[in-house]
């Protein structure tokens, strides 16, 4: 899913204009009433999924409708990439559906344009905060107002494989600095005699980049849009790199060869960073004779630093011109609090945010693997970072281009830093 929301900040961008004039200014309600079971109302609920997630959605309409039958819920799913599609085609035209399941990344941009309902009137009138910890409500604000409340969350992880680890005789990761976890790659990667590896070169992910500079106290772009970083301390990031780029992480080219999977999902590398969530992909991937996988916190920059945070692995939004503003706070509420919700759902879209809802899910494994991590991070985790910045997408996606780059050695790290800041320039003012 992720390199398909790469693939579409290009086309955020290229909306965004049409976006803007769509913008209204009626994206607030001074006064949120409660829900009248008496009005007969119907909404438009749309979410991106499969057939599987589709079927869990009309089950749990089915549930809301038991509660609320006078609120009528026509639901329609798209795969991701048609889904934004279309949303984008509809916001250009201000026809918005009522609901929406909402991706972080589009956050700021719709928000900004006037295109989503202000929810601060209706939390803990209609949508129930109790169960959401506040820096899950914090989440979905964009300059001090609530557009969207999350369904789920996950954090970013260090996955391990054991049985590569089993096969090349090292030991689990240990935990420890950056350069403690590049040293531990090389011992798995010499001890794999250049058939298994210890992981990849992480400095092509800026998530791992983000890592470093929260840890000092930094984030990668502040409230107001600005990066926090220059191009010496990129320079510094990518230039740690070197050691992994010298035959220690798996080579550029076995990652072309393995695409769309990767080293670590074929059963050919020992570690990979990425988000919690994935957990599942990878075991599906690597198919016959694995039943588990490692799930460790990421390498340390500073002791006692809140460098790791929530993301949310998708939220709920409402359009600004909802005629039924009411009903669809109270269809939000029940897709993210209720138990029922957590109960159909399970970890389908995420582990729950909600605590009434988790309660409610049943995890298998996997799932409560990656509960108990979030749990064991606890005293690592800080506040989520501002909303991204429109264009966050194609930054991203630029990075991870030219870590490639620097992963087959067709790149200096100076040529590189150069194209990026490029790249942030023409972003940050487009």
């Amino acid at each position: 899913m992720f390199s398909t929301k790469r693939a579409l900040a290009a086309v955020a961008l290229a909306t965004g204009a049409a976006l803007a004039l769509a913008g209204c200014a009626g994206g607030t309600s001074d006064e949120a009433a409660t829900y009248d079971p008496d009005e007969k109302v119907t909404l438009d609920l749309a979410f991106w999924g499969n057939d599987v997630r589709a079927g869990l959605y009309n089950e749990a309409i089915d549930a809301f409708n038991e509660e609320y039958p006078n609120i009528t819920v026509n639901a329609t799913f798209l795969t991701f990439p048609e889904f934004w599609e279309k949303r984008q085609t509809e916001a250009a035209g201000g026809g918005l559906p009522d609901v929406m399941q909402f991706d972080y990344s589009y956050l700021r941009q719709y928000a900004e344009n006037g295109l989503l309902l202000d929810l601060d009137p209706y939390l803990g009138e209609i949508i129930e905060t109790e169960p959401l910890p506040q820096n899950i409500l914090d989440i979905g604000v964009v300059n001090d107002t609530t557009y969207a409340i999350p369904t789920s969350t996950n954090a970013w992880g260090l996955f391990t494989n054991p049985v590569v680890l089993e096969t090349v005789g090292v030991e689990q990761f240990a935990g420890g600095s950056w350069e403690d976890y590049a040293d531990w790659m090389g011992e798995v990667t010499a001890a794999g005699g250049g058939e298994l590896y210890g992981g990849g070169d992480y400095t092509g992910r800026i998530q791992n980049f983000e890592l470093q500079l929260r840890a000092e106290g930094s984030q990668l772009f502040d409230e107001n849009g600005e990066p926090g970083f220059d191009e010496e301390r990129l320079t510094e990031f990518w230039e740690s790199g070197a050691v992994l780029r010298d035959g220690v992480a798996f080579p550029q080219q076995l990652v072309e060869e393995l695409s769309p999977l990767g080293p670590f999902d074929t059963g050919l590398a020992a570690s990979e960073m990425t988000w919690d969530n994935f957990g599942a992909g990878y075991l599906g991937n690597l198919g016959e004779g694995y039943t588990e996988l490692g799930l460790i916190e990421p390498p340390v920059t500073e002791e006692g630093a809140k460098d790791l945070y929530l993301k949310p692995s998708m939220l709920h939004a409402v359009s600004a011109k909802t005629e039924h503003p009411e009903a669809a706070a109270t269809l939000v509420d029940f897709l993210i609090n209720s138990p029922q919700s957590g109960e159909i759902f399970g970890t389908n879209r995420g582990l729950p945010a909600s605590e009434t809802a988790l309660e409610a899910a049943e995890l298998d494994p996997l799932s409560q693997q990656v509960a108990d991590y979030e749990a064991s991070i606890a005293d690592r985790l800080g506040d989520a970072p501002p909303v991204p910045i429109v264009g966050y997408g194609t930054l991203e996606e630029k990075f991870r281009v030219l870590g490639t780059e620097l992963n087959f050695g067709t790149m200096s790290v100076q040529d590189a830093v150069s194209q990026f800041f490029n790249e942030l320039d023409l972003v940050l003012n487009q």
